[in-house]
C-alpha cells in the first residue's frame, strides 16, 4: 500500500486519490468512476482494474477499492463477474441505480414532509453546491 498512488488507468481516465481533499478517499473514488460513466469515458463493458491494482496504483488499501466497486455494483454503476473481473455496466443499469437513488431520497423527503417543490429545489440547490 504505502503512500499515495499516482493513480490507476483505466478508459481514458486515472482514478487518483487527492490526499489534500477533506472527502475520504472511498467517496472520492466512488465520484469519479460515476461521473466518467455519466460523461461516457468509461463505456459500458470497459474493465476496471483488479481491486489489489487500484489499490497500489491509488495508494489505498485493497478493503477500501473492494468496497467502492461493491458500492457501485449495488448501485447497479458496475457488475461483477467473477473471475473475469469488474466491469462498467451496461447504460440502463445506471439509470436504475439513478432511479433507485431517487426512490430513496424521494420516501426520506417525503417522511420529512416535503412537498415535491421543496424535494426539486433541495435537489437544485445540492447540485449547485456540488465542488
Amino acid at each position: 500500500m504505502g503512500g499515495a498512488g499516482a493513480g490507476s488507468r483505466v478508459g481514458g481516465i486515472v482514478l487518483a486519490v487527492d490526499p489534500q481533499s477533506t472527502e475520504p478517499p472511498f467517496r472520492q473514488l466512488m465520484s469519479q468512476i460515476v461521473e466518467a460513466t455519466r460523461r461516457g469515458l468509461l463505456t459500458p463493458g470497459t474493465r476496471l482494474p483488479a481491486v489489489r491494482t487500484l489499490a497500489a496504483e491509488a495508494g489505498i488499501s485493497s478493503a477500501t477499492a473492494a468496497k467502492v466497486y461493491r458500492e457501485l455494483e449495488e448501485g447497479g454503476v458496475l457488475e461483477g463477474r467473477g473471475r473475469s473481473g469488474t466491469f462498467v455496466a451496461e447504460t440502463d443499469a445506471a439509470a436504475a441505480a439513478l432511479a433507485r437513488a431517487a426512490e430513496e431520497f424521494v420516501d426520506r423527503a417525503a417522511a420529512a414532509g416535503a412537498e415535491v417543490e421543496d424535494a426539486v429545489d433541495a435537489v437544485r440547490t445540492a447540485f449547485a453546491h456540488r465542488g
